[in-house]
C-alpha cells in the first residue's frame, strides 16, 4: 500500500524562534514563518507532522525557481536534516518576507 506524500495541514501557529503568531495560508499546508523564515523539523512528508526530531529549522538559503517562485532551504539546528519549501511570498495574508528572501538568495542574512 502506497503512503501519502503530502498531507494538507493548515493550521496557525505561534513560531517557536520569533514569537510572532503565524496565521494559516489557507490552500496549503504553512511549515515555516513568514516574518522570519524559520520553520520546525515536524514533517517526515510535508503536512504530516510525524517527525519526532522537533529541532528547529533554520533558513540557510534561498534558491530562485521559475516554476515555483523561491524555495526555501531550512537546515535542523538539531540533527542536521535539509528540506526544501516553497517560499509564499505571493500569500494575500502574511506573505513571506521578501526582505529576507532576497538576502538569503544573495547569501547574506
Amino acid at each position: 500500500m502506497e503512503q501519502k506524500r503530502f498531507t494538507k495541514n493548515d493550521n496557525g501557529f505561534i513560531c517557536t524562534h520569533c514569537g510572532k503568531e503565524v496565521h494559516p495560508l489557507g490552500y496549503t499546508s504553512r511549515n515555516h514563518c513568514p516574518f522570519c523564515l524559520w520553520s520546525l523539523h515536524v514533517d517526515i512528508n510535508p503536512g504530516d507532522r510525524a517527525c519526532e526530531c522537533r529541532g528547529e529549522m533554520e533558513p540557510i538559503r534561498v534558491e530562485p525557481d521559475a516554476r515555483k517562485g523561491y524555495i526555501i532551504i531550512h537546515r535542523c539546528t538539531k540533527c542536521g536534516e535539509l528540506h526544501r519549501n516553497r517560499a509564499a511570498h505571493e500569500a494575500k495574508d502574511q506573505p513571506d518576507s521578501m526582505r529576507l528572501l532576497i538576502r538569503l538568495t544573495a547569501g547574506k542574512l
